[in-house]
Protein backbone atom coordinates (compact mmCIF):
# COMPACT_ATOMS: atom_id res chain seq x y z
CA UNK A 1 0.00 0.00 0.00
CA UNK A 2 2.71 2.54 0.99
CA UNK A 3 4.45 1.90 -2.14
CA UNK A 4 1.22 2.69 -4.01
CA UNK A 5 0.78 5.51 -2.73
CA UNK A 6 3.75 6.55 -3.16
CA UNK A 7 4.13 5.50 -6.57
CA UNK A 8 0.72 8.46 -7.33
CA UNK A 9 2.60 10.67 -5.52
CA UNK A 10 5.11 10.50 -7.70
CA UNK A 11 3.02 10.62 -10.93
CA UNK A 12 1.15 13.62 -9.84
CA UNK A 13 4.07 15.71 -8.83
CA UNK A 14 5.72 14.73 -12.41
CA UNK A 15 1.96 16.06 -14.10
CA UNK A 16 2.38 19.24 -11.89
CA UNK A 17 5.86 19.82 -13.29
CA UNK A 18 4.85 18.94 -16.90
CA UNK A 19 1.61 21.39 -16.31
CA UNK A 20 4.17 24.19 -14.91
CA UNK A 21 6.38 23.90 -18.14
CA UNK A 22 3.36 24.42 -20.34
CA UNK A 23 2.45 27.23 -18.43
CA UNK A 24 5.70 28.76 -19.05
CA UNK A 25 5.94 27.96 -22.37
CA UNK A 26 3.15 29.87 -23.08
CA UNK A 27 3.72 32.63 -21.22
CA UNK A 28 7.02 33.25 -22.66
CA UNK A 29 5.57 33.12 -26.21
CA UNK A 30 3.22 35.60 -25.22
CA UNK A 31 5.71 37.70 -24.04
CA UNK A 32 7.70 37.45 -26.66
CA UNK A 33 5.10 37.76 -29.06
CA UNK A 34 4.15 41.00 -27.12
CA UNK A 35 7.38 42.05 -27.54
CA UNK A 36 6.94 41.80 -31.33
CA UNK A 37 4.01 43.74 -31.82
CA UNK A 38 5.71 46.43 -29.66
CA UNK A 39 8.84 46.65 -31.40
CA UNK A 40 7.42 46.23 -35.17
CA UNK A 41 9.18 49.93 -35.81
CA UNK A 42 12.31 48.63 -34.41
CA UNK A 43 12.48 45.31 -35.99
CA UNK A 44 11.42 47.59 -39.54
CA UNK A 45 14.35 50.13 -38.96
CA UNK A 46 16.86 47.14 -38.54
CA UNK A 47 15.38 45.41 -41.51
CA UNK A 48 15.76 48.71 -43.35
CA UNK A 49 19.67 49.21 -43.05
CA UNK A 50 20.38 45.86 -43.55
CA UNK A 51 19.39 42.76 -40.86
CA UNK A 52 18.54 39.96 -42.51
CA UNK A 53 15.29 37.79 -41.56
CA UNK A 54 17.90 35.57 -40.02
CA UNK A 55 19.22 38.36 -37.10
CA UNK A 56 15.63 39.67 -36.51
CA UNK A 57 14.57 35.74 -35.46
CA UNK A 58 17.84 35.25 -34.05
CA UNK A 59 17.36 37.94 -31.47
CA UNK A 60 13.74 37.21 -30.55
CA UNK A 61 15.29 33.25 -30.23
CA UNK A 62 17.73 34.83 -27.51
CA UNK A 63 15.49 36.43 -26.11
CA UNK A 64 12.87 34.05 -25.19
CA UNK A 65 15.99 31.67 -24.72
CA UNK A 66 17.12 33.83 -21.66
CA UNK A 67 13.73 34.37 -20.46
CA UNK A 68 13.80 30.47 -20.22
CA UNK A 69 17.44 30.43 -18.20
CA UNK A 70 16.37 32.64 -15.86
CA UNK A 71 13.15 31.11 -15.46
CA UNK A 72 15.23 27.73 -14.86
CA UNK A 73 17.52 29.12 -12.12
CA UNK A 74 14.94 30.84 -10.23
CA UNK A 75 12.75 27.69 -9.98
CA UNK A 76 15.65 25.61 -8.94
CA UNK A 77 17.09 28.34 -6.45
CA UNK A 78 13.48 28.50 -4.88
CA UNK A 79 12.90 24.73 -4.78
CA UNK A 80 16.12 23.79 -3.22
CA UNK A 81 15.67 26.41 -0.74
CA UNK A 82 12.59 24.93 -0.21
CA UNK A 83 13.79 21.36 0.85
CA UNK A 84 16.64 23.11 2.54
CA UNK A 85 14.22 25.27 4.90
CA UNK A 86 11.55 22.38 4.94
CA UNK A 87 14.51 20.08 6.30
CA UNK A 88 16.05 21.84 8.57
CA UNK A 89 12.41 22.92 10.76
CA UNK A 90 11.54 19.58 10.53
CA UNK A 91 15.27 18.38 11.30
CA UNK A 92 15.93 16.19 8.39
CA UNK A 93 18.47 15.62 6.04
CA UNK A 94 17.69 16.89 2.80
CA UNK A 95 17.96 15.22 0.13
CA UNK A 96 18.35 16.32 -3.32
CA UNK A 97 19.02 15.62 -6.79
CA UNK A 98 22.66 16.92 -7.33
CA UNK A 99 21.37 17.14 -11.43
CA UNK A 100 17.87 18.59 -10.86
CA UNK A 101 19.58 22.37 -10.26
CA UNK A 102 21.94 22.04 -12.59
CA UNK A 103 19.44 20.63 -15.33
CA UNK A 104 16.75 23.06 -14.80
CA UNK A 105 17.76 26.33 -16.64
CA UNK A 106 19.18 23.53 -19.33
CA UNK A 107 15.30 22.99 -20.04
CA UNK A 108 14.40 26.24 -18.92
CA UNK A 109 16.35 27.51 -22.29
CA UNK A 110 15.00 24.59 -24.48
CA UNK A 111 11.31 25.69 -23.62
CA UNK A 112 12.30 29.23 -24.34
CA UNK A 113 13.70 28.56 -27.33
CA UNK A 114 10.85 26.45 -28.20
CA UNK A 115 8.61 29.20 -27.13
CA UNK A 116 9.86 31.73 -29.05
CA UNK A 117 9.85 29.94 -32.38
CA UNK A 118 6.78 31.39 -33.31
CA UNK A 119 7.11 34.81 -32.51
CA UNK A 120 10.72 34.98 -33.99
CA UNK A 121 9.16 33.34 -37.42
CA UNK A 122 6.57 36.44 -37.44
CA UNK A 123 8.98 38.99 -36.79
CA UNK A 124 11.21 37.74 -39.42
CA UNK A 125 8.68 37.41 -41.73
CA UNK A 126 7.94 41.82 -41.31
CA UNK A 127 8.81 43.76 -44.46
CA UNK A 128 10.37 46.54 -43.76
CA UNK A 129 8.16 49.05 -46.01
CA UNK A 130 5.03 47.88 -43.74
CA UNK A 131 6.81 48.21 -40.37
CA UNK A 132 7.93 51.40 -40.82
CA UNK A 133 4.44 52.49 -41.65
CA UNK A 134 3.30 52.01 -37.87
Amino acid sequence: MRDDVQTDLNVMFLLLGGLSLVVGALGIANITLVGVMERTAEIGLRRAVGATRRHIAAQFLVESASMGIVGGLLGSSIGVMIVVGVSAYQVWTPVLDPLAPLLAPVVGGVIGLLSGVYPASRAAALEPADALRV
